[in-house]
């Protein structure tokens, strides 16, 4: 980068709010994905005037720029592909202002998941998505990615607690989006555009959040089935039922022996199992979902039911369920978990259909796959463990991925559920999405010409997704 830029940027942000440090831009390169690339200048902006004048820069000079909350996004949304600048937010990190009475957060957008809702929980009020990574994604992060996680079938992605945003445009024009109102009939609604748009619209600063009020009362219910179609087949009779939980994780038999292995035997060996959390504001309810659950398991067939109120048996199997990815490498030495075929949503009903075909999927590639997830909104995973340095097996992977997103889009579903598009997810997400593409490219050209906003992701990839890994493979580095 030209050291003329670098003076115009020190002008805004500081000597401290910026680095061309080798380690520190090679640090920047990655997020939680596959991918890598190194940018040219790392930004860490403490106001959204800061962030519009470095956009002004940017626009000035054609330069890229990609917004990056913690990392943890596992599609490389926040990759900067092109170089350029990474605009990391974790400096805006405040809860700025909190009122209850009229059921709004107005929240920075570097500002941490569980900061966040220690805060909320002192008035009695959550923000409930609880992704996976709770303790280290920011705010900004899961507007851009819709982001959720296991409570989303009861309480709703990102998108349906974001009431207006503030965020600023390629050009560096700052732009105050929606209300702090519970309704809002007011046109185009840009904030709920800017959720899922991944940086590629607009860098977004503040965000106003609906609250809402946190259970009194919760209780778990591990179910044990001999496969995972039948765990499959529990889920989606719970919520037939009708019962909606809090959450219910599918784990299949891959899944379950790799955290066995990793992590000292915290679930019961099955073929499959199913962890459905009720809540509610007293134990009568409590107590009246658990017996549901526990009848709709053994009418599945349920090889065992252990129903719970302890709270320490529950964070166990809780941070196991979370625990899939890492615990997956330990399944094969020499081998690795990799996010490829991540995060797909059928149709509830569908789930068996879907969790079969997978299994078939993995046999006809000769590829290890273990499929887990918030089952009971049809949102599934799917890790592959493969040798990262082997260009075959990337191949192979690649290939069983491409099938498995076909299954999911022809049952009724979507590639991506929570985790959002960037790289990944781009090939597929184009052929999901076939009718629309050219008024998602017409926008992308309205909002950002000179297309310097997290430029070549989602409708730009071209290609494989095979390119800029981040793993030891040097046909595909």
């Amino acid at each position: 980068m030209e050291q003329r830029i670098i003076e115009q940027i020190e002008k805004v942000v500081g000597k401290e709010g910026y680095s061309i440090e080798p380690a520190v831009l090679y640090t920047y390169g990655f997020d939680a994905s596959i991918f890598h690339n190194t940018p040219d200048i790392v930004v860490q902006p403490r106001t959204t005037e800061q962030v519009s004048e470095i956009m002004k820069i940017a626009h000035a000079n054609r330069i890229p720029v990609v917004p990056r909350g913690s990392g943890t996004g596992l599609c490389g949304s926040a990759v900067p592909i092109k170089g350029g600048i990474v605009m990391a937010m974790q400096r805006m990190n405040k809860v700025k202002r909190v009122s209850v009475a009229d059921l709004w957060v107005d929240v920075e957008a570097g500002c941490i998941y569980n900061d966040l809702n220690a805060e909320l929980s002192k008035y009695g009020f959550f923000f409930p998505p609880s992704p996976g990574s709770a303790e280290a994604c920011q705010i900004g992060g899961m507007v851009a990615t819709n982001a959720s996680g296991m409570r989303a079938v009861k309480y709703g992605a990102t998108r349906d607690f974001v009431l207006g945003l503030t965020f600023v445009k390629a050009d560096g024009e700052i732009v105050r989006c929606g209300t702090r109102t519970i309704k809002d009939a007011s046109g185009y609604q840009l904030a709920r555009l800017m959720c899922g748009s991944e940086g590629t619209l607009g860098i977004i600063t503040e965000v106003t959040l609906k609250l809402t009020t946190k259970p009194k009362k919760s209780a778990s219910c591990l179910c044990c089935f001999k496969n995972v179609e039948d765990a499959g087949k529990c889920i989606s009779a719970i919520i037939a039922r009708p019962l909606i939980p809090a959450s219910c994780e599918l784990m299949d038999s891959v899944s379950i022996n790799a955290v066995n292995k990793a992590r000292g035997n915290p679930l019961p060996n099955c073929g499959a199992l199913c962890i459905v959390e009720v809540d509610g504001e007293t134990d009568e309810v409590i107590d009246r979902d658990l017996k549901i659950v526990e009848e709709v398991a053994n009418e599945i067939g349920a090889t065992d039911v252990i129903p719970t109120k302890d709270k320490k048996l529950i964070a166990q199997w809780t941070d196991a369920r979370k625990s899939v990815m890492t615990s997956l490498s330990a399944l094969k030495p020499g081998c690795s978990s990799v996010s490829l075929a991540d995060d797909m949503g059928v149709p509830v009903s569908l789930v068996p259909q879907a969790v079969k075909a997978f299994q078939e999927i993995a046999e006809k590639h000769n590829v290890t796959i273990a499929t887990y997830g918030h089952a009971s909104d049809g949102n599934l995973h799917t890790k592959m463990v493969i040798d990262p340095k082997n260009k075959d097996e990337w191949d192979r992977g690649v290939a069983a991925v491409n099938e498995i997103f076909d299954v999911c889009v022809n049952l009724g579903g979507t590639v991506t559920g929570e985790h959002g598009v960037g790289i990944s997810k781009a090939p597929n997400f184009a052929k999901e999405r076939a009718s629309e593409m050219s008024t998602i490219r017409a926008i992308k050209a309205a909002m950002d010409p000179e297309n310097i906003l997290n430029p070549g992701k989602l409708d730009q990839w071209e290609g494989s997704i095979l390119r800029n890994l981040r793993y030891p493979c040097p046909e595909y580095m």
